[in-house]
């Protein structure tokens, strides 16, 4: 029999308990669960020995240690907790909660027995209280991933203070200072986490040293310098993280006699040159992470086909300047990352043998030949199949199974041919296709509109054509928010029915966080599990210009059918997609009006309609777009007076050039007698008819002459496009305008 908890601490434990709420977001730990619902002071379960994540003494029954760690805890904690009775104490575990932006109270000192504190990840915020100094019996300390600063006092005092630390982790606590030499006389140390606290100077090289090291993060110290000493031949060292500091020296050598490294990352630092034969004989059978990423490495000092080590489950070497074959990973890979390379040759067939594969990135190298067939089949578990920015070539393979994996396809900037493959449509959870720049030959991939969660499409730059048409069903594409399909050869009119279907440019999203469009990767390794964010990228046009985006924002929305032969008018339902930050329906051949009902999407930045042929006035109502950065209708057959006030007093000419019937603001022409500029409306005259703004019908007349417009479109690739305008000869401009596209995209 042991003895039952005290009632004052079970009291005080309650006390905590009902301070807080129970709040399933609190925590981010897949398994969290809240660990205090079970706590109850009646029936079997009142002796607070036997609640959940509460130890006992055995002996005495005080509580000594509480374990409340991804318990889904929401609320805050002052200095009147009743925490801080439980003066036994000597575990204490709060992490990944969210205690919302508490201090952490000075009476943190009441808990003087405390040998293992653990608040990371917790939403604690302000100054580390100097309380904690007080605490001199600490062997682990966790303070990381909290908005928490370590000034005053700072890391010197603490490391003077608690001088019996085995674990020292304060990850993202601003430190802003120097790492204190006097951390070289730790001795006890086996696990320091210094990522991202803002460290300064030279990092001191005896820690290094340090005799019990097995685990060392400073990565994403940008200012951290220091040079990497030679290690004792008896160090176990096991994590090695300097990833994004100021490092310095050709490659390490004091790794030549690790032996026990299984995390290794040294990427952004400035290491040049080959890498080393003896790396190669490093840690073989323990190495399961690497990434030498962001460096100037130039490839193997001894030819490389397979990699040794046979545990590995994650590589990294992207934006090197290796060269060469690719080199092959073991069978258990997950994560194989090379882009932004100079590897030559075709993909070997012994990555179809690579059963655990789940993110290939191999995009921006000099790859070619064709794709292997095996990629995306029943027997591979590729979620992420990046191979854009190569030189393969011939059809994308036919054999995308049930079951299929793939969240991510991007096969951009190839010489790829063919038709898009149906199959793809098996890839029930793609979110991303991207096949821009290439030589496909097809129409409209509209079989693609039955996967439920695909949010990106580009297809620009291929020879796509024919009539969009109509969607087969009425839910097609649910969830599709960026659309590019420029430079292509479609033609008809304007997807009516599929801009109806678009529900998910319709929802203008509520809150304006900077959340990004990711897959979240995670996979086991010895004795952690690693979680990678995969974050997607794509480039087009925004505001003119070709911009690649290394993150793409999770609620943006864009539509591009510019470069096409589209023809007809704009159509009214347009105005639906509410959410669209993005317009360009330049370059075709649309005519009739500019529908004011454009003047709804209120969270559009740019609207580009330049060169096409539209008539009749400038819609007043497009004044209200306050967003709207870039507006371009130059080179059209507009007339009447350009609207003022708002946004419209921000456009250059440019912007209304070729367009001899516009008058006033920005243009030289002022307008006729009586008819000055449009004034903006206010925002509630943004519902009414045109009609009631005593809107008139003109008839379209201009003189004969000539009219020529070059754009440069992008960045990346420069298209020029010459208009002939003539009120008499139509069919001629029609003709010349066809003529000049089809050299172009031969």
């Amino acid at each position: 029999m042991h003895p039952l908890c005290h009632d004052e601490e079970s009291h005080a434990l309650m006390q905590f308990k009902q301070s807080l709420v129970i709040n399933k977001s609190a925590s981010s730990d897949p398994s969290a669960y809240p660990k205090v619902a079970s706590w109850k002071v009646d029936g079997e379960s009142r002796d607070c020995c036997s609640w959940d994540g509460v130890e006992c003494d055995r002996d005495s029954g005080h509580v000594i240690g509480l374990d409340l760690s991804s318990s889904c805890l929401y609320g805050s904690i002052d200095s009147n907790s009743s925490l801080f009775h439980l003066v036994h104490l000597r575990r204490l575990n709060l992490a990944d909660n969210d205690f919302n932006n508490s201090k952490i109270p000075s009476e943190i000192r009441n808990l003087s027995r405390l040998f293992d504190l653990d608040l990371s990840l917790s939403a604690f915020s302000g100054q580390i209280p100097e309380e904690i100094l007080e605490l001199s019996k600490l062997v682990s300390l966790d303070l990381g991933a909290n908005s928490l600063k370590l000034q005053k006092p700072g890391l010197q005092h603490l490391v003077e203070a608690l001088t019996n630390l085995e674990v020292l982790h304060l990850s993202e606590v601003n430190i802003s200072a120097k790492v204190p030499q006097i951390m070289e006389n730790l001795s006890s140390l086996s696990s320091l986490f210094l990522r991202d606290c803002g460290l300064q100077g030279e990092f001191p090289m005896g820690i290094f040293q340090l005799p019990n090291l097995r685990f060392l993060s400073i990565r994403y110290n940008p200012y951290l310098t220091g040079y990497l000493p030679e290690f004792d031949r008896g160090s176990h060292l096991e994590t090695l993280m300097l990833a994004g500091t100021n490092f310095s020296g050709a490659f390490p050598s004091l790794l030549r006699d690790q032996n026990h490294l299984e995390l290794l990352e040294l990427e952004q630092n400035k290491l040049e040159g080959h890498i080393p034969k003896w790396f190669m004989n490093m840690s073989t059978i323990t190495l399961e992470h690497l990434s030498l990423a962001g460096n100037f490495l130039t490839g193997f000092e001894q030819s490389c086909e397979v990699l040794p080590w046979n545990k590995l489950r994650s590589l990294n070497l992207h934006s090197n300047k290796l060269h060469g074959s690719l080199p092959t990973p073991p069978p258990v890979i997950f994560d194989y990352r090379v882009s932004n390379n100079q590897f030559t040759g075709e993909i070997p067939k012994a990555f179809c043998n690579l059963a655990s594969l789940s993110v290939l990135e191999l995009s921006n190298n000099n790859l070619s030949g064709k794709l292997p067939p095996c990629l995306g089949n029943k027997r591979s578990a590729i979620s992420v199949l990046n191979l854009g920015d190569n030189s393969f070539s011939g059809d994308i393979p036919e054999t995308f199974t049930s079951g299929c994996s793939l969240r991510v396809v991007d096969f951009s900037q190839n010489k790829l041919e063919g038709k898009i493959p149906r199959s793809l449509a098996n890839c029930t959870k793609l979110e991303i296709l991207n096949l821009e720049q290439n030589k496909i030959n097809d129409v409209f991939p509209s079989w693609l509109g039955i996967l439920p969660d695909l949010r990106v499409l580009i297809l620009r730059s291929n020879r796509l054509h024919g009539v969009i048409g109509k969607p087969i069903n009425n839910v097609e594409f649910p969830r599709v928010q960026i659309v590019d399909l420029s430079n292509n050869s479609f033609k008809g009119n304007l997807p009516l029915e599929y801009f109806r279907n678009w529900t998910a440019m319709k929802n203008v999203h509520g809150d304006h966080f900077l959340n990004y469009m990711q897959a979240n990767i995670s996979f086991q390794m010895s004795h952690i599990r690693m979680i990678h964010k995969y974050e997607y990228s794509m480039t087009m046009t925004n505001k003119g210009v070709m911009t690649f985006y290394e993150k793409i924002q999770d609620s943006l929305t864009a539509i591009d059918l510019s470069c096409n032969d589209f023809e007809g008018e704009i159509p009214v339902v347009l105005g639906d997609l509410k959410a669209l930050h993005l317009l360009n329906l330049s370059n075709n051949f649309l005519s009739g009006g500019i529908p004011p009902s454009l003047s709804n999407l209120k969270e559009l930045e740019a609207l580009d309609l330049s060169q096409n042929k539209l008539s009749g006035h400038i819609p007043v109502q497009l004044s209200q777009l306050n967003f709207l950065e870039v507006f371009n209708v130059s080179h059209n057959f507009l007339l009447g007076p350009i609207p003022q006030g708002n946004q419209f007093d921000t456009f250059d000419n440019t912007s209304f050039d070729g367009n001899s019937g516009l008058c006033g603001k920005p243009l030289s022409g002022k307008c006729r007698d009586g008819e000055d500029s449009l004034p903006a409306l206010k925002e509630d005259e943004g519902s009414k008819s045109p009609l009631e703004f005593g809107g008139k019908a003109v008839a379209i007349g201009y003189a004969a002459g000539l009219v020529i417009g070059v754009i440069i479109g992008s960045i990346m690739n420069t298209r020029e496009y010459e208009w002939l305008v003539n009120n008499y000869f139509v069919r001629l401009q029609r003709k010349g305008q066809n003529l000049k596209t089809r050299l172009h995209r031969s």
